[in-house]
């Protein structure tokens, strides 16, 4: 795929229960925001939230799935989260290419992801490398 500096890509995923126990099971996160809802609701969220890398789980595929695509691995990511990820949210993830490397695979990219109704879940920016399998 030729990308060139404005091109987007957005992937979407509704977050459930089942996504929230897995990850704890591979991450090992199994802070009481995800699991129990008494400390929740005292808590200004008042609702169990999912983890963090959920939400940026999204991400990741996008840069890997859809652009700049297959081979893509992140170099750095700078993103803040500004709102929480409830259970049963559908969040969408969206890249902008801001910048091309020029003799390098690299890109810039500004990046959100916004819960179903369009609040900003979290923004910031990433650069990426693409590898290209040899032969």
């Amino acid at each position: 795929m030729e990308l060139h500096v404005g091109q987007k890509a957005t992937l979407s995923a509704t977050l459930s229960e089942e996504h929230v126990r897995k990850y704890a099971e591979i991450s090992g996160d199994y802070n009481p925001l995800h699991f129990d809802l008494t400390f929740a609701e005292k808590t200004k969220f008042k609702r169990l939230v999912v983890q963090g890398g959920l939400t940026t789980g999204l991400l990741h595929a996008l840069v890997a799935n859809r652009m700049p695509g297959p081979g893509t691995v992140f170099l750095s990511q700078s993103w803040k989260f500004t709102a929480p990820v409830y259970i049963g949210d559908t969040i969408t993830a969206e890249a902008e290419i801001v910048k091309l490397h020029e003799t390098k695979p690299v890109t810039q990219l500004q990046v959100t992801v916004k819960r179903e109704g369009g609040e900003v879940v979290l923004e910031g920016e990433a650069w990426c490398y693409t590898l290209a399998p040899e032969g």
